[in-house]
């Protein structure tokens, strides 16, 4: 069994019926799936698709991109009664430097009050963090207890190791299977297995050899096939430890 841990298949825009995309994923062997806010019009989509089906969970919280458009809802959705079945983090959240659609000043503010609404309701976080950890582990280190995970993890062995003594866990995806960068390809084999998450981001980032085509939560697989050909392992073993990753992190 597989969990893909990170995709937005509950957007209206998302190009594929989002319930056959579900059947597929389930009768291929992805268990489970966490659809993820970005804004809060799509994180209140998340809740209501994860209300919906079962195996889906929604994590809330708006996206380095569009904190200039407000994040005053997430709170709200946390507290909901009716969510909290549903809703097994808040994310993703974090600082974007790569682009600036919002200022820096502002996406730190967001970043700062969600990470205490995680805490204050106990729920581990979808970091979303672009060329900004400069900026992003001092805010880290001003609060305590934090769980969660650095998202689309692309970055130096310098921020893997900081994550990983933090007791973070490190979500790949397509990204892992295609990439060039000779520097990347020798952070993603460091990764601890212990703390290895699959994710697809659909309907973006597909991996290899589908690369052209929608990605989709089914295609977790493809990713879980490489790390285990990459790491000289069994697929069975990485599928076996994703998903307890999973599992422990966001109590799936």
């Amino acid at each position: 069994m597989l969990v893909d841990t990170h995709c937005h298949i509950h957007e209206a825009d998302y190009p594929l019926d989002a319930v056959e995309t579900l059947g597929r994923a389930f009768d291929n062997g992805v268990s489970r799936l966490i659809c993820i806010g970005t804004n809060e019009e799509s994180s209140r989509q998340a809740v209501t698709f994860a209300a919906e089906h079962d195996g889906v969970y929604a994590a809330v919280g708006v996206h380095p991109h569009d904190t200039k458009d407000g994040w005053g809802d997430i709170a709200e959705l946390v507290r909901s009664v009716d969510a909290v079945h549903s809703v097994v983090a808040v994310g993703e959240i974090g600082l974007d430097y790569f682009y600036t659609h919002s200022p820096r000043e502002v996406q730190i503010k967001a970043l700062e009050e969600q990470i205490d609404v995680a805490l204050k309701h106990d729920l581990p976080i979808i970091f979303h963090v672009r060329e900004a950890f400069a900026d992003f582990w001092p805010i880290f280190n001003n609060f305590s207890g934090i769980r969660g995970v650095l998202h689309s993890f692309t970055d130096s062995q310098a921020n893997l190791d900081i994550g990983l003594s933090h007791g973070l866990y490190v979500g790949v995806n397509g990204i892992s299977t295609f990439t060039r960068d000779i520097a990347q390809k020798a952070v993603f084999t460091t990764i601890p297995l212990g703390r290895l998450l699959l994710e697809t981001d659909a309907p973006f980032l597909t991996p290899a050899p589908l690369r052209g085509k929608v990605n989709e939560p089914v295609f977790v697989k493809n990713i879980a096939l490489f790390h285990a050909a990459d790491r000289n392992i069994s697929f069975e073993e990485v599928a076996r430890a994703t998903t307890t990753n999973a599992c422990a992190l966001f109590a799936l």
